[in-house]
This record gives C-alpha cells, sequence and structure tokens, in this order.
C-alpha cells in the first residue's frame, strides 16, 4: 500500500489532490529509475537559492527541469538559452502544482557528451591493445638534428613552438609540415603527414600539436587512425594538444606527452645556455685531469731519467765492438779471397793441359766421314727400293683384270652389278653392260 492512501466508501475510493499527486509521484519515482535526456535549454533560471530551473525541449514537446545547487556546482560550463544538452535525471512530480518535471543530477553539453562517450571506448579499445604500453614508446633524442613539426601553418602553436626552439637552441634545423588540425580533412592529413615524415628519412623527432579549443576542436586528435599512425611511426612522436586540461588520445599513444606545443618546445631540446656552462664545467675537468695528467708523466720521465745511463757510455762500447768486427772481416774477407785465387789458379793449369782444339778437330773429321757414308748408303738403299717397286708394278699388272682387256677380252655385268659368267643367268630384254678396256657398251638381249 502506498502512504496516504485514499477514503474508502462503501462505493469507491476517494483522493484528495494532494494525494492524488504523491501516488503520481511515487509512481514516476519508482518505475522510472535514472535516465539520459537529451533536448534545447529554454526559460533558463538561477534564483539566489543557487538552484537551476529550465525547460527542455525538441520540436514536439518540453518538460520542466530542476538542478538544485549541490549538482550543478559540478557542472563544467555555463548553460546559456537554446543550448543543446544531456541530462541524467530522476523522473519526478512537482507535488504543489501537480507538474511533471526531471530532477537532473548530471549535466554535459550534447554533443561533448557523445563526444567523450566515444573517447572513453576508443580509449579504453587503444589501452587493452597495449598501444599506451610505456615498454613500446621510444626515447625521445636528447640533442635531435633536425625536427619536424605537424601543425597549421597559421595557427599561434606553430609561432609558440618556433619562438621557443629559437631562443633555447638556435642552430638546430626545424620542418613545419602544414597540416590542417580542425574539421574533417584533418584526421587524414595529420595521417599522411606523419607516414611522409617517416619516409623523408629528414628528420629524428616530431612534434605534433595544436592550440586549445573544444572537444570538437580538438576531435582529430582522438581519431583511431590518427592514434594508429602514431604507434606506427618509426620516429619518437611529442604531443602538445592543446591546454594542459586538454587530455586527447594522442597524447596517450604519443612517445612523450606536452602539455602545451610551447612546452613541447621546451621537452625537445636543451637550453643552449645551459649547455654552454655544462661544457665548460667539462672544459675545466678535463683540463684538470690533463694537467695532473701531464705532472704525473714529468715525475714518472724524471724518475726513468735517473736510471738512464749516459748514451755516450754505450756509442763508446758499440764503436769498439764495430772494430772489432770490422778487423775479424777483413781477415775472413782475405782468407776466402786466397782460396779463391788458388782455385782458379788450379782450374786455369787443368784447363791448358786439357785443351780441346785437337779433339775438336779429329770429331769433326770422323763427323763428315760418316756423313759422307750416311750419303752413299741412303743414295744404294733407295736405287734398291726402286728396283724392287718397278718389278711388283710389273707383276701385279701381269694379274690385273685391266690387262686382260687390253689384250681383247670383255667383262660382262647385269643392271644389278652382278658378273655374267653364263649366259643362262640373263633373260630376253634385259639391259647388260660390256666392259671393255676403253669403256662401257650398253646393249639389250634378244631371243
Amino acid at each position: 500500500m502506498f502512504e496516504n492512501d485514499p477514503a474508502t466508501t462503501s462505493e469507491r475510493p476517494i483522493f484528495s489532490v494532494s494525494q492524488l499527486n504523491r501516488r503520481a509521484k511515487q509512481l514516476l519515482e519508482t518505475h522510472l529509475p535514472l535516465i539520459w535526456v537529451e533536448g534545447e535549454i529554454s526559460n533558463f533560471a538561477r534564483p539566489s537559492s543557487g538552484h537551476w530551473y529550465f525547460t527542455l525541449k525538441d520540436d514536439q514537446a518540453q518538460v520542466r527541469c530542476a538542478m538544485f545547487r549541490g549538482r550543478n556546482q559540478q557542472v563544467r560550463f555555463n548553460p546559456q538559452q537554446g543550448q543543446q544538452v544531456l541530462l541524467r535525471a530522476r523522473v519526478s512530480l512537482y507535488e504543489n502544482r501537480g507538474d511533471y518535471q526531471l530532477i537532473a543530477e548530471h549535466m554535459e553539453e550534447a554533443g561533448a557528451g557523445a563526444l567523450q562517450r566515444a573517447f572513453e571506448a576508443l580509449k579504453h579499445k587503444l589501452a587493452q591493445e597495449g598501444l599506451f604500453d610505456p615498454a613500446r614508446k621510444r626515447p625521445i633524442p636528447a640533442l635531435p638534428r633536425h625536427i619536424g613539426v605537424i601543425t597549421s601553418a597559421s595557427g599561434a602553436a606553430v609561432r609558440d613552438i618556433l619562438t621557443v626552439l629559437q631562443r633555447r637552441f638556435p642552430n638546430i634545423p626545424v620542418t613545419l609540415v602544414p597540416v590542417p588540425v580542425q574539421g574533417k580533412e584533418a584526421a587524414p592529413a595529420i595521417v599522411e603527414a606523419l607516414s611522409l615524415a617517416n619516409r623523408s628519412e629528414l628528420f629524428d623527432v616530431l612534434i605534433l600539436g595544436r592550440g586549445g579549443g573544444s572537444l570538437e576542436d580538438l576531435w582529430p586528435f582522438n581519431e583511431e587512425v590518427v592514434a594508429r599512425a602514431i604507434a606506427a611511426s618509426n620516429l619518437p612522436v611529442i604531443s602538445a594538444v592543446g591546454h594542459e586540461v586538454d587530455v586527447t588520445i594522442a597524447d596517450f599513444v604519443a612517445d612523450l606527452r606536452a602539455p602545451t606545443p610551447s612546452a613541447a618546445a621546451e621537452l625537445v631540446v636543451p637550453d643552449a645556455s645551459e649547455w654552454l656552462v655544462r661544457f665548460r664545467s667539462y672544459e675545466q675537468r678535463l683540463t684538470q685531469l690533463t694537467r695532473r695528467r701531464l705532472q704525473a708523466e714529468q715525475h714518472h720521465l724524471q724518475h726513468l731519467s735517473k736510471r738512464l745511463r749516459h748514451p755516450g757510455e754505450r756509442l763508446q762500447q758499440q764503436s769498439q765492438r764495430l772494430d772489432s768486427l770490422e778487423l775479424r772481416l777483413r781477415r775472413v774477407m782475405q782468407q776466402r779471397l786466397g782460396q779463391a785465387r788458388q782455385r782458379l789458379d788450379n782450374l786455369a793449369a787443368r784447363q791448358k793441359a786439357q785443351r780441346p782444339e785437337p779433339q775438336l778437330r779429329q770429331w769433326q773429321t770422323r763427323i763428315e766421314q760418316l756423313r759422307q757414308r750416311l750419303n752413299r748408303q741412303m743414295q744404294q738403299t733407295l736405287k734398291q727400293q726402286r728396283q724392287r717397286l718397278s718389278e711388283a708394278g710389273r707383276l701385279l699388272h701381269g694379274v690385273s683384270p685391266l690387262n686382260t682387256l687390253e689384250r681383247g677380252y670383255a667383262i660382262v655385268h647385269n643392271d644389278a652389278g652382278e658378273v655374267i659368267r653364263d649366259a643362262a643367268q640373263v633373260k630376253p630384254g634385259e639391259r647388260i653392260r660390256t666392259r671393255v678396256a676403253a669403256g662401257e657398251i650398253l646393249s639389250r638381249v634378244e631371243e
């Protein structure tokens, strides 16, 4: 049973107005828990109590709304007449007037709310894939050789970055890769710029950024394609999007997040003056170490010089030894020359005793005699061979078929080339060939 039930009679229950409104309020709050409602604000009022009262409408209907001070203090924007908002509210009823209303517990800009939900969903998805894992992020070079800046060519961000870089370390080259940073064409352009920067092999670090703006303005840096392009980059990427309170998906995926574009420039290069101070400190330390080393080497050299003998003594010793070796060498050379002369004299005497001229003349005479004998023997042999060859020719001619033909004989062949020795071998009409000493006779056999 409900509180303050109506009085009953024998025929029907009877409600008072307050009972009816209370019963309706209870039914609404029981059966319609917290819901999300989107609509346009109108009739917005802020009384001194701090509560907000307004109407939420669309093109066909409207509903009264209330948002009490404890809740509306958590709203991060200033609601305006005609603004599209998203409410999380309880359905209720204002009993005094019987007005159906919404009691708002949370309010956000309608577009921003949808975007925020998309942001959280993508953030959760990429986190599950490990794209935010610190272990996969690349280190930023301590002193880059060439910096690439991907941002709008006309925005304040590029001016801030270039100003800081020029102030901190003016000698490092910087190249702007211009892209739109807002609107539908921004995300594809950023992806292409990241790909181009990686293919160029010109840079060793990239700054991706823009100035502040609404969630809608910053949305290209929350696109999944941009996040994956940053993750796929071979070059380290510094994300510098918006103000310090602005957080994008690009910030989570990037190798380093900078709260502002100016801060990115501060992070990517050291202060040249600080480096100069550091180098001067290194110079001083190196000078001190060098001086200490020289002093130590001088002490060591002095110690060695005391142990070192005077070189004149060693030179005298070496000179004496050289003189001794020279004398020994001369004696050995004279001995070897005497032995060589003796051997030469002996060979000359032996050659004189064994003069070869008489023997040569004897051998020349002997060779001439043998040559003459060889010629005579060759002539005789050739004559004998010619005689034997002539005799063999005569014998061969005597038994040759050609010799037989010259004596008037003939040889008869049939068409097959067989020699006919018997008349029975041929038949009438058959052709035969008759070979005589001087040619052939072709004839046909008659009966």
